[in-house]
């Protein structure tokens, strides 16, 4: 007798709508599904490239009426070369040095986290986490993931990266750093693409492209790029010059 195994159907449920974080006056709803089990890195890594994000062991993407904003977009590891403001940045920030650490959350980053949302996001849900939610961020999923720390030359923890590590290529989940400090959020994705360089992966995704949000824009100033319009990955325009600014939230 041939025994078959069936495959457990994977369910998608849309949220009830909520206030746009990233456009004032607008409201947003989400498209979710959960990671687990033993497959849950391989949809993990079908789901990205369909423009999927993750938060926790939960795939979202945005569905909200009559508004296609949150553009996914993903860098060309392979092609990017860094701009003479990127030069100029890692030159100045040369002593910083980063280290891939497991998603293990510390009292030390969790210190960090909450000054930078003090400092950056102090009106956001996020300003209210305790340390069990800020834990639950970090090791909360099934799916292979990591912190990347940045330091100083005497060891003091100014950023980090929870990031997850793709079939093809590396995803930035979300970052913080020192607040006083400018440029930490640049040179974290930045590491993220020379680490897919050394890998051999050929993406780095950095979440949804807001052009309309100040916050979100800078997403673009990294080329060369591809975004997610109409289910197919392509180039992104190079006439769009979006203005530089930190690595923040999503």
């Amino acid at each position: 007798m041939t025994m078959h195994r069936t495959r457990r159907p994977q369910f998608f449920y849309t949220t009830a709508p909520l206030p746009c974080p990233y456009l004032p006056g607008r409201m947003e709803r989400k498209i979710v599904t959960e990671l687990s089990g033993a497959g849950a890195d391989s949809l993990h890594d079908r789901l990205s490239r369909a423009g999927f994000r993750r938060s926790h062991n939960i795939a979202y993407s945005p569905v909200c009426p009559a508004c296609q904003s949150c553009i996914p977009i993903r860098i060309l590891a392979d092609a990017f070369r860094p701009g003479r403001t990127h030069r100029k940045l890692l030159k100045a920030l040369a002593g910083v040095s980063a280290h891939r650490m497991p998603a293990r959350a510390s009292a030390e980053q969790f210190s960090l986290f909450q000054r930078y949302q003090q400092r950056r996001h102090q009106d956001g849900d996020m300003a209210a986490m305790g340390f069990y939610d800020y834990r639950a961020m970090v090791e909360d999923t099934p799916i292979s993931t990591g912190i990347v720390e940045f330091r100083s030359p005497d060891g003091t923890l100014l950023g980090a990266c929870l990031t997850d590590w793709l079939n093809d290529g590396l995803s930035a989940v979300y970052s913080f750093y020192a607040p006083e400090m400018a440029g930490l959020g640049t040179l974290a994705i930045l590491w993220l693409v020379e680490e897919a360089q050394r890998s051999g992966q050929p993406y780095v995704y950095l979440g949804y492209w807001v052009p309309q949000s100040r916050k979100m824009a800078y997403k673009a100033a990294f080329r060369p790029a591809e975004v997610l319009r109409g289910g197919v990955w392509q180039l992104l325009d190079t006439t769009v010059v979006p203005e530089m600014a930190e690595l923040g939230a999503e």
